[in-house]
C-alpha cells in the first residue's frame, strides 16, 4: 500500500471518509482537518509498518533464542528484547511516515476544504502549506511568489530539523 498514489488516498477520502464525517458530526460539510488527519494516518501507516517491520526481522535470532532460553516469555521477550534493539529502525520508520505526511498535497487538497484561516476546531476547513504554495504558485508574482518560496523553505527545514533530530537519536542509542 505504500506504493499507492497519493491522489487515489484523497479520491477515497473525499467519496467515503468526507461524507461520512458529514453524517456522523451533522456538519455543513465535512471536508475538515478531522479528514486530512484520517487520510495523512492511513498514508503513513504502510510506510511505517513496512520499515518497523524491517528493522525487528533485523534483530538477531540469537537475541530472541539466549531470551526464550533464559525462561522469559514471548511477550517479554518481543518488549524487554526485541523490540528496544529495534528502536532506532522503529524511530525512522515514524520519521519517514511524518515526513511524508508534511510533504503530501494532493490527498490534502481533496479533504481539507480549501480555507485559507486558522481553524477553530478540528471539524473546521483548513489550506495547509503544501496546499497553498501549490493552489497559488500558478499566478503568484512578486512578493506573492517569495512568501510562496518561503513557505517552501520553511517546509524543507522542518524536514531537515526532523531528519537531525533522528539522528541525534540514532547516535545516542549507538553510544
Amino acid at each position: 500500500m505504500a506504493g499507492i498514489p497519493s491522489v487515489l488516498y484523497g479520491i477515497f477520502g473525499l467519496a467515503f471518509l468526507v461524507p461520512n464525517i458529514q453524517k456522523i458530526f451533522n456538519l455543513p460539510k465535512g471536508q475538515s482537518l478531522l479528514a486530512i488527519i484520517i487520510v495523512l494516518a492511513v498514508m503513513m501507516l504502510p510506510t511505517i509498518i513496512t520499515v518497523s517491520e524491517t528493522a525487528i526481522r533485523a534483530v538477531p535470532k540469537s537475541y530472541k533464542e539466549a531470551s526464550l532460553a533464559l525462561g522469559a516469555s514471548k511477550t517479554q521477550t518481543t518488549f524487554n528484547i526485541i523490540l528496544p534493539a529495534a528502536k532506532s529502525g522503529i524511530l525512522a520508520a515514524v520519521v519517514l511516515g511524518v515526513g511524508r505526511a508534511i510533504g503530501e498535497t494532493m490527498a490534502v487538497i481533496l479533504v481539507a476544504g480549501n480555507s485559507p484561516s486558522i481553524p477553530k476546531s478540528i471539524m473546521d476547513s483548513v489550506r495547509p502549506l503544501t496546499t497553498n504554495i501549490v493552489l497559488e504558485m500558478g499566478y503568484a508574482f512578486g512578493t506573492h511568489q517569495e512568501m510562496l518560496f518561503a513557505t517552501g523553505i520553511v517546509l524543507f527545514i522542518f524536514i531537515i530539523i526532523l531528519n537531525l533530530i533522528l539522528t541525534m537519536i540514532s547516535n545516542r542509542e549507538e553510544d
